[in-house]
């Protein structure tokens, strides 16, 4: 299992628009992403900190159904 990265909120936003999350809005420290799939869409909600919590990062992670290895090959 790979240690979960720390990683500053803008680097995990970027990495999630190439895996085809778009922003969708920001409402003061909060960041709402969403990904489109063919049955359901997916919505996230980022946090604007420097550094963001890795468990936090985890339970981003989990919601995006996201391994990782998948985040570490997006970044």
């Amino acid at each position: 299992m790979t240690k979960i990265p720390v990683l500053h909120f803008n680097q995990l936003i970027h990495a999630l628009q190439r895996d085809g999350w778009v922003v969708v809005r920001q409402k003061g420290s909060h960041i709402r992403l969403q990904k489109r799939l063919p049955d359901e869409t997916l919505k996230l909600t980022i946090p604007a900190h420097r550094p963001i919590k890795r468990s936090t990062l985890s339970h981003i992670l989990k919601a995006a159904r996201l391994s990782v290895e998948d985040l570490t090959e997006l970044l």
